[in-house]
């Protein structure tokens, strides 16, 4: 690592301000970020000491969604391996078999077998992702004359782990460009907006392009055969239904179909407890979804339904299936669009609980439910703080007016 600093070192005049590569500055200093931290310090008179950096935070999310991501790839090449020897179907003959025969075979008992297949599916949507969006993200940094933000490097990785593994890559260039451009950089850049960027672009697809994103089924690499979803059995059959394909524990654990990044709550919830430990996320939003859950599931399976079976999943169930893991360790607890005064932080947190279930359970159309539910209360996160900030203050006018 001596030597690669000491490159660094001797590249970085030819880069910095009137040397000859100086239009490239923003370039380089990701570069360079991505292998060290930034040297340069604040001197004013007033400023805040902390530990933590937009660099240092993004660094701890990336880290956090490495048991996930691992186990996803696992778990696609697991449900598809395990589809053929049953003899659900025969695999398709695309390109990614081209990689995948050149190192595995397909036997479902091998964790390599089943890893290796998995990552042939999600690394090259990663790759894609990470090049478009990092991509936009130097344009946006060269246009405005600043450094290119962390936060992108955060929002790429977490895009890629929502997509389902068979999603065209050029639908996986549009969705990442609409979420970047259109969530994040046209109001300013990291920490100027208001929309999460990684599910800003994945909405875009799921409305754009919906048999791709949407559905009872989700993609195995099987000709002739498909394996639905919890959500999607519950839609129609109720917890009955789930409980029938699937029990709590295989959900829990992640042996189920769907997207590489949220189909293993307990990788899931081991990344939350690294984001909480090191205060990247905070306990209030955590415990405030929970409890919104928890509350409107348990009305909704006392209210009951003859018509909708939805009305009886239970609460412990809508923790595991979907993408509620994955939202709620990574997209609900994002610094930027949630709130950021206390008590907004358990309004914000509960909004999300009960949007959730409200849209499971009411609008079958959309079973999933977290995504939009998380995209709902970052609109109203600004106001939910704007009204906390003026309650503090009208309080505390309020004890002064008492001393006086």
């Amino acid at each position: 690592m001596d030597r690669l600093r000491k490159v660094f070192d001797n590249l970085k005049p030819k880069f910095s301000t009137g040397g000859k590569y100086e239009n490239w500055w923003t370039i380089f200093d990701v570069i360079e970020n991505f292998f060290y931290s930034s040297s340069r310090r604040t001197f004013g008179l007033l400023h805040i000491r902390d530990a933590s950096d937009v660099q240092r935070i993004m660094v701890t999310v990336m880290a956090a969604t490495i048991p996930a991501a691992f186990y996803g790839m696992y778990n696609i090449g697991f449900q598809a391996l395990s589809g053929a020897s049953g003899g659900g179907g025969e695999f398709t003959n695309d390109w990614h078999f081209i990689f995948i025969n050149l190192l595995c075979g397909y036997d479902p008992n091998s964790f390599f077998d089943c890893l290796w297949f998995g990552a042939c599916y999600f690394l090259p949507i990663y790759a894609v992702t990470f090049v478009v969006g990092i991509g936009w993200e130097m344009v946006f940094a060269k246009i405005r004359n600043h450094e290119i933000s962390e936060g992108a490097f955060v929002t790429t990785i977490l895009f890629a782990l929502c997509c389902p593994p068979d999603v065209p890559l050029w639908q996986v260039a549009m969705g990442i460009s609409f979420g970047i451009v259109i969530g994040k950089e046209i109001f300013g850049g990291t920490g100027k907006n208001f929309l999460n960027p990684a599910l800003t672009g994945r909405v875009f697809l799921y409305f754009a392009y919906p048999t791709y994103w949407s559905g009872d089924s989700v993609w195995t690499a099987l000709d002739g055969y498909s394996s639905p979803t919890i959500l999607g059995i519950g839609a129609q059959e109720g917890l009955s239904g789930i409980q029938t394909n699937y029990s709590w524990l295989e959900a829990f654990i992640g042996s189920i179909p769907g997207s590489a990044g949220e189909t293993s709550a307990l990788f899931i919830f081991l990344g939350l407890l690294m984001l909480l430990w090191t205060r990247v996320a905070s306990w209030r939003i955590v415990l405030g979804v929970l409890f919104g859950t928890l509350i409107t599931s348990l009305l909704f399976n006392a209210i009951g339904s003859e018509t909708n079976p939805m009305f009886n999943l239970t609460f412990i169930w809508h923790i595991v299936v979907g993408g509620y893991a994955f939202g709620l360790a990574f997209m609900a607890v994002e610094p930027v669009t949630g709130s950021h005064t206390n008590s907004g932080r358990w309004i914000y947190g509960v909004l999300i609980g009960i949007m959730v279930v409200l849209i499971r359970v009411i609008n079958p159309a959309f079973p999933e439910g977290m995504m939009l539910a998380i995209l709902f209360a970052n609109l109203f996160s600004p106001l939910i703080d704007h009204y906390v900030k003026e309650s503090n203050i009208k309080r505390r006018l309020k004890i002064q007016a008492s001393h006086e």
